[in-house]
């Protein structure tokens, strides 16, 4: 995995994760690590069981020249559509680092960049370039943290397990108890395919 890309000093990696969730947040960071050799922990977040995550996050928030985190919200998701929403959440982690970065690189192939930084967009690229790997990481171990805390308001969704993501478990509770206030208006809900509707 290559731990450079741009050949500028200060390059930022930035992802996001809860684009596909029907609950909570979309959350983003940034990530400035050192030209060194990172541990093979850091990786794409979703190639790591929830331990290994939380340790890989650990090690980036000790390890970074300079990290954050940033979301928008589900309302501003259901205003602006989740695509733009993402962005915003990566525009907003970006402005939020205690240095001025010379590149950004962000996973996906979409992003404008508020500060008119320049970016390259990569495809897969949690899983090629360090600094991004290190971004999904923080954003994944963030959102679920969040989500974890309104599983306790909320418990019937059982956010605990499927962090927002659209389970069979987590569209039937919505389909028998309707939506939280944390639940993204403007996505569709379908039932499950298999299994009764109700127990």
């Amino acid at each position: 995995m290559k731990c450079t890309y741009s050949g500028f000093a200060l390059e930022v990696g930035c992802d996001e994760a809860g684009r596909g969730c029907l609950a909570g947040p979309v959350v983003a960071a940034a990530v400035s690590l050192s030209g060194e050799k990172t541990p093979k922990f850091i990786r794409d977040s979703k190639k790591l069981d929830e331990k290994s995550r939380t340790l890989a996050a650990e090690w980036v928030k000790a390890n970074a020249i300079s990290w954050a985190v940033a979301e928008a919200s589900p309302s501003e998701i259901d205003q602006l559509n989740i695509l733009q929403a993402s962005l915003l959440a990566m525009n907003r982690a970006v402005e939020s680092l205690q240095i001025q970065p010379d590149y950004l690189l962000i996973d996906g192939n979409k992003f404008y960049s508020r500060k008119n930084i320049p970016f390259s967009c990569i495809v897969k690229g949690d899983d090629l370039i360090a600094c991004i790997s290190a971004a999904s990481i923080l954003a994944k171990t963030e959102r679920d943290r969040i989500m974890m805390e309104l599983h306790l308001e909320f418990p019937c969704y059982g956010w605990m397990s499927n962090k927002g993501y659209p389970t069979p478990e987590h569209r039937l509770s919505v389909l028998k108890h309707g939506k939280s206030p944390y639940h993204r208006k403007s996505f569709t809900v379908n039932p499950p395919t298999i299994g009764p509707l109700f127990s």
